[in-house]
């Protein structure tokens, strides 16, 4: 049985497992991410890959990072919530670890593990959505993982839907994720709370009675229960998300979007909504077949599973 090792590296904590070639974690470990110091850092993730090692006959590691990773699979370029800039990981881990060593953006590593193991299984063209603080993405076109000419593909969050729009953290402004990710669904749950006192009043009552007190969990739980400010924020949600996913099937034409991050653990208030706006903007309407439109079905274990498996197309 081959294995290998997948690490997902996030900004507060390195999760890493054994992968086999059915996307099985044998095993999995959980460490606290050094994000200040890409030399600890480095250090950590080699650790963890010989602690593993040491149990495991593994052919290689794939790492999953939150970045731009290069072309070659080997070099962070820049990454926001962590110190690395034109970061050697692939030949600094690989030389502590004495393993072939890949390296992956995370968004594009969930996306490869949905689309070999989980809600993408079967199909060849795959868009994967993360909706999570922002929105992340990764594309699989003909059953390879598309990164671009210079490995910075698929920053699906970074389309421009309003022009001269809301301030991007990204430098922009009008960012496809400021009006569709879960920030932006706490945004407009607080703005509706504002308005309509009303018919916010579990929303409020959750928020300790303020709308700035208002979190996303309070969100989704009003939503369940029937708050109208709460359903109008997931009604606007929707909207905004088809969008995106019509544009995106006008360039790509994929067969499947599958919708992943944290916000899809409430898609039940929402993914239907996105269907039915989906099929009504989609260009070609009535003329096409429709793209499914699927939940995420690996969870936070999709990462660390896909970075595992690409190591073994290094």
């Amino acid at each position: 049985m081959a294995l290998t090792i997948g690490v997902d590296v996030g900004g507060t904590k390195i999760a890493y497992g054994v992968v086999d070639e059915h996307g099985a974690i044998i095993e999995r470990g959980l460490r606290h991410s050094p994000a200040g110091s890409p030399e600890k850092m480095a250090l950590t993730i080699a650790d963890a890959v010989t602690e593993l090692a040491a149990r495991h006959s593994v052919e290689a590691v794939g790492i999953g990072a939150a970045g731009f990773v290069d072309e070659t699979r080997s070099i962070i370029r820049f990454a926001p919530n962590l110190a690395w800039r034109e970061e050697p990981l692939r030949e600094k881990v690989g030389e502590l670890v004495g393993l072939p060593v890949v390296v992956e953006n995370d968004a594009n590593a969930m996306a490869w593990g949905e689309y070999r193991f989980g809600a993408g299984r079967g199909e060849s063209h795959v868009v994967c959505v993360t909706v999570g603080t922002g929105i992340g993405g990764g594309i699989v076109l003909g059953g390879e993982l598309y990164r671009g000419r210079w490995g910075m593909g698929a920053e699906l969050g970074h389309m421009q839907a309003v022009p001269g729009g809301r301030a991007c953290g990204c430098g922009n402004s009008g960012c496809w994720e400021r009006y569709a990710s879960g920030s932006a669904l706490l945004m407009e749950a607080r703005d509706n709370a504002q308005a309509d006192p009303a018919g916010a009043a579990h929303l409020l009552r959750l928020g300790g009675g303020s709308a700035e007190g208002i979190q996303g969990e309070h969100v989704t739980e009003a939503a369940r229960q029937g708050d109208r400010a709460a359903l109008a924020a997931f009604e606007s949600l929707a909207r905004w998300l088809a969008q995106g996913l019509a544009d995106m099937a006008a360039v790509l034409d994929p067969g499947c979007f599958i919708i992943g991050g944290g916000v899809s653990g409430a898609a039940d208030l929402f993914v239907d909504r996105v269907r039915e706006e989906f099929a009504a903007r989609l260009t070609g309407r009535g003329h096409r077949p429709l793209a499914e439109i699927r939940v995420a079905e690996m969870g936070p274990s999709a990462g660390l599973v896909g970075a595992g498996d690409l190591a073994r197309f290094r």
